[in-house]
């Protein structure tokens, strides 16, 4: 059922793949619970490429040949969705451990493989459809799940299926921000920061034609009763993506690859990987092109990129690229659950650690909270975090630090050595000051927590935590 040989194996790295999984998260966020959960706490909007490569790295954990490497993720989702409950804009309770809830997001992602087959024009024949399905049965097996909340066989699915389409699905608010405004506003990838011009003048082309070609492929009892709208040629454009999606297939095998067309987007021109450099000449290139554009085209204006050498950002930046993870414009517990969620996947922590750290930014958060919420509505603005900063640096945020340091200084030494500090951060080493490049090679436990607290508080720039928490 899993690792190569799978039905989903062949599928993992098709170009198809990409329209198939923007239809099921449409699909998904239509669903109340669902949208509950992603309008309050996903982090989609304000980092979507984030979010892609962490689903894509769960769903290769999850169907690799590894058993133990899959029910070690199994069991972080379980306490990832366990952390996810509370109630929509309507007063309606969501659960994101609700097992029917869970078996229409295996069956959304099940359907859209199925339909994008067939939009491309090689449907799956029977034994492979079944194929595919009982190995999403065996995903939701491998959760923990019982049998019984997707239907036994294949021929069952599609009542279910229709049955939830019909009488389930809503336009909710979560569904319209992904048709309507992710794409449109959708943030440049880290490889792509500091060309604003040449990003917006390929969203402004790509967004909408992403959302029609969504739009046409939905099915039409939901696309009716949702009142979502369909333009004039847009079922004969959605043909068109998904047969030129299925030509690409035919490019020399390792050319798209999924893993590592995320990684090259989350590449940072600063960083210390060697493609870096690589990446440094381009942009010279492309900002020569952007200059280009900008001459030629009547792009509305975009905040220039930050000078090299710059390390702070204003209050209203560091607000809205690092503390509102869910982008909604304010700060509130789900923005640190999700800082927290980011950093126990990066670390890979086991069920204790990952508990800590959560605990560690809990008390942060009623820290801030109780700074900050000068108004008392439960949550922190913009204006309210900028008239008090200082309040940042409490003694809970000590205690955030002191988990990670913990977590990340393996040999419980004191001290973080390179090989430590490149398991945390993934991407870089900090160049501006001590304790990571060049001939320095350890990091004490004060450094570490002084250099923390200096990102959370002094919104400094050239550090390793801006691919951890702020990049899109």
């Amino acid at each position: 059922m899993f690792g190569p040989g799978s039905q989903f194996h062949e599928f993992f790295n098709d170009p198809r793949w990409a329209l198939a999984m923007v239809r099921a998260t449409v699909l998904e966020a239509a669903h109340p619970q669902i949208g509950g959960a992603l309008f309050d706490n996903s982090t989609f909007v304000a980092h979507p490429w984030r979010r892609l490569r962490n689903t894509l790295l769960s769903m290769q954990r999850m169907f690799g040949a590894d058993d133990q490497v899959r029910q070690r993720e199994a069991a972080r989702l379980n306490r990832l969705h366990a952390r996810l409950n509370g109630a929509d804009q309507q007063g309606r309770p969501y659960d994101a451990l609700d097992p029917e809830v869970r078996a229409w997001v295996v069956a959304t992602i099940f359907e859209s493989a199925v339909t994008m087959c067939r939009l491309s024009g090689q449907p799956l024949d029977q034994q492979a459809m079944e194929r595919l399905y009982a190995e999403f049965q065996a995903f939701l097996a491998a959760m923990g799940d019982e049998e019984g909340h997707l239907p036994p066989s294949l021929h069952e699915f599609w009542s279910y299926y229709d049955r939830v389409v019909e009488e389930e699905l809503e336009n909710t608010e979560a569904m319209r921000i992904v048709l309507y405004k992710l794409f449109d506003h959708l943030p440049a990838p880290p490889l792509l920061h500091g060309l604003p011009t040449l990003w917006a003048a390929g969203r402004t082309v790509a967004g909408p034609l992403i959302g029609a070609i969504t739009v046409a492929s939905l099915p039409e009892p939901f696309r009716r009763r949702a009142g979502l709208p369909e333009l004039p040629g847009t079922q004969t454009l959605m043909q068109g993506a998904y047969l030129a999606a299925n030509l690409a297939r035919l490019l020399p095998d390792g050319w798209l690859q999924a893993g590592n067309i995320i990684d090259l987007l989350s590449l940072s021109h600063d960083g210390d990987d060697p493609r870096s450099r690589t990446i440094t000449a381009l942009r010279d290139k492309m900002n020569r092109a952007a200059a280009l554009i900008r001459l030629i085209t009547p792009l509305p204006p975009e905040p220039e990129p930050a000078q090299e050498g710059t390390t702070r950002r204003s209050a209203e930046q560091f607000f809205t690229e690092v503390l509102d993870q869910t982008g909604n414009g304010y700060l509130d517990w789900p923005d640190l659950a999700a800082m927290a969620r980011e950093l126990s996947s990066r670390l890979d922590l086991d069920e204790p650690e990952e508990t800590r750290l959560y605990d560690a930014f809990a008390g942060w958060w009623r820290e801030l909270q109780a700074a900050l919420d000068t108004d008392g509505d439960g949550r922190v603005s913009a204006q309210e975090y900028a008239a008090a900063v200082p309040s940042l640096a409490g003694p809970a945020l000590i205690r955030v630090a002191e988990v990670l340091f913990d977590a990340t200084d393996k040999d419980g030494d004191q001290l973080i050595d390179a090989d430590e500090y490149r398991a945390l951060f993934r991407t870089a080493f900090r160049r501006d000051t001590a304790g990571c490049a060049g001939t320095e090679t350890q990091y004490t436990r004060s450094a570490f927590i002084k250099d923390f607290l200096s990102f959370m508080t002094g919104r400094r720039r050239t550090t390793p935590y801006d691919p951890l928490l702020a990049q899109a």
